[in-house]
């Protein structure tokens, strides 16, 4: 097992180039392309499967769209209703896991992370703000997710809600990752390695078996 830095600098991320064998770029390759997951909307990356508990134990997932990261914190951002299923299971669990996957570049990563709800604070409302305004409208719809209806309703519009009206059923989730793994696929041989951030933010860094 190998001791790497507390968290990993921004600076010196670079893409994986497939030919060396090293922990490090293989984290900083795994940032990079969850980075560009916020930047490029086109980007596999943009779209990650969440996984969490549900309120009877059993695994649930879903596909969220991923609006920031903050490497040097290990965050990730994305948003939710307050009136689905996700919010009143993160409520009761914070526990989730991610999963990223682009058969393109035959890469796979997995994270396992705390989320953080944030609803009508300061963060909530500048995550708001930031919101593409056909974005906001989601959140002003008169069902909320899941909800059993007679037939499936039309989308809300700028004529039928003012644009904030949604804003007491958005939820910001910041989660925290406090594990990663990071799968390679390459036919010489795969690579597969996993990092663990302790409580003190210390990180710890091991190959696997693909």
């Amino acid at each position: 097992m190998a001791t790497l830095s507390k968290k990993p600098e921004q600076d010196a991320i670079s893409p994986f180039d497939g030919q060396t064998l090293d922990l490090k770029e293989g984290l900083n390759a795994a940032w990079t392309l969850i980075e560009e997951g916020v930047r490029d909307r086109r980007s596999i990356f943009h779209l990650p499967t969440v996984a969490s508990i549900s309120v009877d134990g059993s695994p649930t997932i879903r596909t969220v769209v991923l609006r920031g990261v903050d490497v040097s914190e290990r965050s990730l951002r994305f948003h939710t209703d307050r009136r689905s299923a996700k919010f009143l299971e993160l409520t009761r669990n914070p526990r989730i896991a991610l999963h990223f996957y682009d058969a393109s570049i035959k890469t796979q990563i997995r994270l396992e992370a705390v989320g953080e709800l944030h609803v009508e604070d300061s963060l909530a409302s500048a995550a708001w703000k930031a919101s593409q305004p056909f974005s906001r409208l989601c959140y002003a719809a008169k069902f909320g997710p899941g909800e059993e209806v007679a037939m499936p309703p039309a989308a809300p519009t700028p004529k039928d809600a003012e644009i904030d009206d949604g804003f007491g059923n958005f939820c910001l989730v910041i989660a925290t990752v406090h594990r990663l793994e990071w799968l390679y696929l390459e036919a010489s041989g795969h690579r597969r390695a996993a990092f663990d951030w302790a409580k003190d933010g210390t990180l710890s860094a091991r190959w696997l078996a693909p």
